[in-house]
């Protein structure tokens, strides 16, 4: 009988309602591998700034020594921390959700929109996605001006999404990623409204992780 992967994914955030609302995403994968979705408590209640990034790169690496008994790794968090150092340090292979979902996105040559908690977000995720060679199968990448936190909770982020998804697909779009982890739960309603394939990263990035050799 062939091993189910063990896979830990990391939500780098203190926020335990955006690890809900991960493990409530993947659930349908569970039948197929050991998902362990974990919150690190140290961590700021939302990723939002180059200084939240910089502090969490230490606790992600901590995160995974601790876990040395999984399969494969997963950073949940859209500005893929610490992901380059964690591949150099470990044997297991770790996947960073942004850029598994642009890639996924980009498959085919199909051209892709992306839906950012604000404009400072989308910085940092424009220089992400030319470093990965995909800027030109990028429509844009559109800011909700919400936190993590109502990324998460707040019943207005939906209709947001659906509001500036519609804007991307009007540009060109025949994709679109939601652009931060706290989205996760809202992946299938937005695919229902929006009409289009709705990429939840982290989903992605465990797709990834399953399939890897």
């Amino acid at each position: 009988m062939t091993h189910a992967k063990k896979i830990l994914v990391i939500n780098p955030n203190s926020n335990e309602t955006v690890t809900d609302g991960l493990r409530c995403s993947l659930k349908a994968f569970t039948e197929i591998a050991e998902i362990e979705c974990g919150t690190i408590a140290d961590g700021p209640f939302g990723v939002e700034s180059d200084a939240d990034i910089e502090a969490i790169g230490p606790l992600i690496v901590d995160r995974i020594e601790q876990s040395p008994d999984h399969d494969a790794y997963v950073i949940a968090c859209y500005s893929d921390p610490a992901l380059e150092e964690c591949r150099r340090r470990f044997a297991a292979p770790v996947f960073g959700i942004q850029q598994s979902a642009v890639e996924t996105a980009a498959r085919g040559g199909r051209r892709f929109g992306v839906l950012a908690l604000s404009n400072d977000s989308i910085r940092r995720h424009l220089q992400r996605i030319r470093a990965l060679g995909l800027s030109d199968h990028l429509v844009g990448e559109l800011p909700l001006d919400v936190t993590v936190d109502q990324a998460a909770n707040d019943p207005d982020t939906l209709a947001k999404i659906v509001a500036q998804g519609r804007r991307l697909i009007d540009r060109g779009a025949s994709s679109l990623v939601l652009g931060c982890a706290g989205m996760a739960a809202l992946r299938d309603s937005a695919e229902q409204a929006l009409e289009v394939p709705v990429i939840e990263p982290t989903q992605a990035a465990v797709t990834l992780a399953i399939e890897a050799g």
